[in-house]
């Protein structure tokens, strides 16, 4: 690849007197004088065998070739810009990525939340967001590759904080049988029924909650979960969160168990590295700890 023959000093002194109207603008605004932003620009035009701006009375004006290669110089000073203020953050100890990985049952709300307040501040860090299922999050701290981590549980000498608890309500379709015996539902009659569960993502695939079901069928997320229950293709253990739109409407409806109807699961927060943590993690930990603190919901939700 050829050496570039103009500088970013001499696209930078083309765009201020575009923008600005003039040499003499241009020169006040890069603190120059003004004999040195024309030579710049006649400079330019040299190394490139083309005209870019032509004098119309006192202002400057951009010829059509100029318009077509201002446009791409734009980039480039944007680009370069950039490159700087990324070089920049790498010195400060402010992170360029940070990789994201959330527990699905966290709500999604509350991350978004999370994120569009830590965006404003970023400063162009890059978010990689893994949601996984239970020991899932362990696989990835593992490999070394969390940052954050909202998990079901803390890694052995790890700190962290427990950050939110997701109750987790038994539901099925309301014309499910199980919501139709005119009475109170205990484990026999549980195991004659389709339980849906949700497969772990991690290696260890670890087992949460009541199982003993004969009938059971295994899905990949909490929504194809919900999509089964819902259409009175099984019952199921679901966050709360999740279903409380379909619960409102009355497609689904809460098992009448006389034990286990609700179980709580807490959700906690920790960094991926133990040793240290960014600026631009513990700002995004921070933020995530405070929308899970606003967290609110009925411990024992309508049947």
């Amino acid at each position: 690849m050829p050496t570039p023959k103009v500088t970013l000093d001499q696209w930078r002194a083309l765009q201020a007197v575009v923008d600005l109207g003039g040499y003499a603008q241009a020169a006040e605004h890069l603190h120059r004088s003004q004999s040195s932003v024309s030579y710049a620009i006649r400079r330019l035009e040299h190394q490139l065998g083309l005209e870019v701006l032509q004098l119309h009375g006192r202002k400057a004006e951009l010829t059509e070739t100029g318009r077509l290669v201002l446009q791409r110089a734009r980039d480039l000073i944007c680009d370069a810009a950039e490159l700087e203020q990324l070089a920049l953050q790498a010195s400060s100890g402010w992170e360029t990525r940070l990789r994201l990985v959330v527990d699905a049952a966290f709500p999604t709300t509350l991350l978004m939340q999370a994120l569009e307040q830590f965006a404003p501040h970023s400063r162009g860090t890059e978010v990689e967001l893994n949601e996984v299922i239970m020991s899932g999050a362990d696989d990835l701290v593992e490999a070394g590759q969390a940052d954050i981590v909202i998990g079901h549980q803390l890694p052995q000498g790890c700190l962290g904080n427990a950050i939110i608890e997701i109750p987790f309500i038994a539901v099925a379709h309301h014309l499910h049988p199980l919501n139709n015996k005119g009475n109170t539902i205990d484990e026999n009659d549980l195991r004659q029924h389709r339980q849906i569960i949700v497969r772990d993502s991690g290696q260890q695939q670890r087992d949460k909650g009541w199982l003993s079901s004969e009938h059971r069928w295994t899905v990949s997320s909490l929504d194809t979960s919900l999509t089964l229950v819902t259409n009175n293709m099984g019952f199921a253990w679901l966050p709360y969160h999740r279903i409380e739109e379909s619960l409102t409407q009355g497609i689904i409806r809460p098992i009448p168990l006389q034990q286990g109807r609700v179980y709580k699961a807490a959700l906690y927060l920790y960094f991926g590295h133990k040793t240290y943590a960014g600026p631009a993690a513990r700002m995004l930990s921070t933020l995530l700890e405070q929308c899970a603190g606003e967290y609110e919901v009925d411990s024992e939700p309508r049947q």
